[in-house]
């Protein structure tokens, strides 16, 4: 497993992490959940992502479950949690003071003086929302925002490759991103249509359906299907060339990862590896840019 610093911090977190969304207290068992996990940390996997509203607080309960049935140190863990949609009463939905203390910057900054938690960043905020933190913090005399959790993948990209490395540079907040597969995808088993087991036909996930089966959805599928032979060259799967083309992105801190099988977790943990990372080229990257045709460039370049 590779290390990074999460941002400017001293926080050293694994290249890859485990998150919960929608698998943990939802689409897997417990025993499943504690296999996932087990597999992960013995892997090097030292980031473990939630949230309060994944599975209405049975994913956090999970989570902290079987931490404390495996017996890791706390210290060797790094866990990042969430907090915005609470439960159902207006009073536990949000950031208010109600909620969690005050003003967020405010209460983030109390939280970490309370020992609660180490650091704290933010989720799918705006350049703008992340850069006014920052300014908040520094003129009242408070804790700033270390990461943003972006999503990024091969088909959305351009927040985590134009915005958030400004960011990066000027206040020194990371990038932690999520689904590098884009919901499953970008896996391959929508090649064909929607299976009957894949999360894109869940009643609850009617959205990904028709994302698949848009036009921009086949698209995309052709695109995979273009991006297959480099997998092939350099001798690894579809999915694992998707993580690591995320991770060949110096400016990200790590790469969450959402697995329902310990299959598919191996697989994707796989992409570190030194047949797949380190052939990363700007080679192999210029090629797959030319299958997407969809790299953001940023006032900079148009400039330049």
């Amino acid at each position: 497993m590779k290390y990074r610093n999460l941002g400017k911090s001293g926080l050293r977190v694994s290249c890859l992490g485990l998150g919960t969304w929608v698998t943990f207290g939802g689409q897997i068992s417990d025993e499943v959940a504690e296999r996932l996990m087990t597999i992960a940390y013995e892997s090097g996997v030292n980031l473990f992502d939630t949230a309060e509203v994944y599975a209405a607080g049975k994913a956090e309960v999970i989570l902290g479950s079987i931490i404390k049935k495996k017996g890791w140190r706390r210290s060797s863990l790094v866990i990042t949690t969430k907090l915005y949609w609470g439960g159902k009463a207006e009073t536990e939905r949000g950031l208010s003071r109600k909620h969690i203390i005050e003003e967020i910057v405010r209460a983030m900054t109390h939280v970490i003086n309370q020992g609660m938690a180490m650091y704290w960043g933010t989720s799918r905020w705006s350049a703008m929302e992340i850069m006014e933190a920052y300014s908040v913090a520094r003129q009242f005399n408070m804790i700033p925002p270390v990461c943003e959790q972006a999503e990024y993948h091969l088909f959305q990209r351009e927040k985590v490759e134009v915005q958030l490395p400004e960011l990066y540079h000027k206040i020194g907040v990371g990038a932690m991103t999520w689904s590098p597969l884009a919901c499953g995808i970008i896996s391959g088993k929508y090649g064909n249509g929607v299976p009957e087991s894949s999360r894109a036909s869940l009643k609850c996930y009617q959205w990904l359906k028709e994302r698949i089966i848009s036009e921009e959805g086949r698209k995309q599928q052709n695109k995979l299907k273009d991006l297959s032979p480099i997998a092939e060259r350099l001798g690894c799967t579809l999915p694992q060339l998707a993580v690591a083309w995320c991770l060949r992105n110096e400016g990200v801190s790590s790469v969450l990862l959402g697995s329902s099988t310990p299959e598919q977790l191996i697989e994707n943990l796989g992409a570190i590896q030194a047949t797949v990372l380190p052939k990363m080229t700007s080679h192999v990257v210029n090629e797959i840019d030319n299958i997407l045709r969809n790299k953001p460039y940023s006032k900079k370049d148009y400039r330049s």
